[in-house]
């Protein structure tokens, strides 16, 4: 595949995967999914040999046996790290959501840690000077607010800019690559938390989003993706026999990952969606809702695949730090069945309905943007969530966009 005159290489060969800086959660059992890193050590070492690298990752870059991207490369031959890239939640992910990270020189490597959740989200042209190829390696977790994919877009236009070589080493989608759901981003609400028309749940890789940004957004970049060996699409994340080392603090479990899609968007509200609790994401509440009440209106609708259970909480950071709240744990009992944007959706709707007086969209930026909107890459879903419609009419309002990108996106599947 091309981008607008620029090579988009996909290497069809074998592989494993890579952990982070300190020990990491090893597999049960072997591998059956070699992820990029292990597949371009093993197979394709000369595209980096000799080089000056730029390698974008975090603690997630590691192997399947718990070694990280940067430790194999130190001992790879040839090969010389010259600067890493850190994107929201920093090299080592211990920092919270949307705090801003300052670049750094790393202690234990004396290598520069230029941040690109700081200053800027684009490598500049000083942070490349004197390097020779960028390396992208970070696990993402399959939502289009999820941040990382944009730092790998923004990465691939610079390299572009600055003729420098892109290469993105494959991870498993941790929530399969089949389902596909949500409304597709407006462009009128791109941020960081949303820059391209791609489905709220993109059902892609990080490889195979590359090769989507690259060509259906004008990247044009000089991109080799290096995909894994043995995923299949049909794949939950314990199915890959891979480690789960959580992307960034709150994202604890796979589990998390299947909600974030559609509890993820609660950020958008003054509803607790669970940060500072055991389970960000899967518990969710308020001080001013009755558990037994909400549990109760949300169990008639018998949303597929999912339970719901009263919860009483108090969290410990963020939202309604330190006060006794109530809500309700969401437990997934059937991913195949289970759709997280309008469960996510319907939970809204039913906080609005009960709770009128007390429910509200978290505050409108200067431009005078609903983060809610930002979220859902739309305005017409809070709006027709303050009309009171009904979820599936809410959802039919996205299915024609839905489609097309489904059209779009069948061109870049690499599995």
């Amino acid at each position: 595949m091309r981008g607008h005159g620029s090579r988009a290489v996909v290497l069809l060969v074998a592989v494993a995967l890579g952990v982070g800086f300190a020990a990491a959660p090893l597999p049960t059992a072997a591998a059956k999914v070699q992820p990029g890193i292990e597949v371009l050590l093993d197979e394709y070492l000369h595209l980096i040999e000799g080089k000056r690298v730029g390698l974008i990752t975090n603690h997630t870059g590691i192997d399947s046996n718990g070694t990280h991207i940067a430790d194999l490369l130190n001992v790879a031959p040839g090969v010389t790290v010259a600067a890493f890239f850190a994107p929201e939640h920093g090299l080592r992910g211990d920092r919270p959501a949307g705090e801003r990270i300052a670049s750094y020189v790393d202690p234990d490597t004396g290598v520069p840690v230029h941040s690109l959740y700081g200053n800027t989200l684009k490598p500049t042209p000083e942070m490349l000077q004197g390097i020779d190829v960028l390396l992208f390696d970070i696990q993402d977790v399959g939502t289009r607010f999820y941040t990382y994919i944009y730092t790998m877009a923004y990465a691939m236009e610079a390299a572009a800019e600055q003729g420098i070589p892109f290469i993105v080493l494959d991870r498993p989608n941790p929530i399969g690559g089949e389902i596909v759901e949500g409304p597709v981003l407006d462009p009128r609400f791109s941020s960081f938390v949303g820059l391209y028309p791609i489905a709220l749940r993109h059902g892609m890789t990080v490889g195979e989003l590359a090769l989507f940004f690259n060509t259906e957004q004008n990247i044009g970049a000089d991109l080799t993706v290096i995909p894994m060996q043995g995923w299949e699409r049909s794949m939950w994340f314990e199915d890959t026999g891979l480690p789960w080392v959580a992307p960034s603090p709150n994202m604890r479990y796979p589990s998390t990952a299947f909600v974030y899609p559609g509890l993820g968007l609660l950020e958008g509200t003054n509803v607790s969606e669970g940060r500072g609790t055991a389970r960000p994401f899967e518990f969710i509440g308020a001080p001013w809702i009755d558990a037994l009440e909400l549990y109760a209106e949300l169990e008639k609708l018998n949303l597929p695949g999912v339970r719901f259970h009263p919860l009483f909480f108090t969290p410990t950071t963020s939202k309604y730090e330190g006060q006794p709240s109530q809500g309700v744990a969401v437990e997934v009992v059937d991913r195949e069945r289970f759709r997280a944007v309008t469960t996510g959706l319907s939970v809204i709707s039913t906080i609005m309905a009960l709770y009128p007086d007390d429910f509200a969209w978290r505050a409108p930026d200067r431009s005078g943007r609903y983060f809610f909107d930002l979220l859902a890459g739309t305005d017409k879903i809070r709006m027709l969530l303050e009309w009171a419609a009904p979820v599936p009419n809410i959802a039919s309002v996205w299915e024609d966009d839905l489609t097309h990108f489904q059209t779009l996106r069948a061109k870049y599947l690499l599995y």
